[in-house]
């Protein structure tokens, strides 16, 4: 079976938003994906090239004032080209955002990235969790304890570096990454079966 080519393209502001793709990088290669992470708001020609050659992509963004950054939007906007020519059509996607409060309105950023990859025709990887603590027995350190559906969500304090990401997001976000990557193992192979 051949492994799935996933690129995560990102922005980080502060670095926080980057600790969250490295953990989606962390479970997609766990996984037995091959990842590329590419800095949208450093792309290159080449990077564009690695997006488009992805089985899937997975888009993060922090929050910023209600939704995706300035950088984001600038990379989601350049990504006409494709759009004109198909480019992402068919392929896999998922996305993620980090904020400074537990809602920080992340879910507005998770709407925008799906609602984007729609848009090029795309196909949404969902989190795959029940959210995580709900119960009066239930943890801060569960997974998905900011409960998200739509992708992977993350709260880091404001006043503190990329040392106060915390645990828990960190492992939904490797949990999205394996998620990704087995998801994309599956459609591969089922496009391989219908070609046989």
């Amino acid at each position: 079976m051949t492994s799935p080519v996933i690129s995560i393209a990102v922005h980080s502001g502060f670095g926080h938003t980057a600790v969250i793709a490295e953990a989606v990088r962390t479970g997609a290669l766990e996984a037995g994906a091959t990842v590329h992470l590419i800095k949208v708001d450093e792309i290159t020609e080449a990077q564009w090239e690695l997006l488009d050659a992805s089985d899937a992509i997975v888009f993060g963004s922090p929050t910023y004032m209600g939704g995706a950054s300035g950088a984001f939007h600038t990379f989601a906007e350049a990504s006409a080209k494709r759009w004109f020519a198909s480019a992402w059509k068919d392929k896999l996607a998922a996305g993620f955002s980090n904020s400074g409060s537990k809602s920080g309105d992340k879910l507005a950023t998770l709407q925008f990235l799906s609602n984007f990859a729609a848009q090029h025709g795309m196909t949404w990887i969902s989190l795959g969790l029940h959210p995580g603590w709900n119960l009066s027995t239930a943890s801060e350190n569960d997974l998905n304890r900011l409960g998200f559906f739509l992708g992977a969500g993350a709260q880091s304090n404001n006043d503190q570096g990329t040392e106060g990401v915390h645990k828990a997001d960190i492992a939904t976000a490797e949990h999205l990454g394996r998620r990704v990557a087995e998801q994309t193992s599956v459609f591969l192979a089922g496009k391989a079966s219908l070609a046989a």
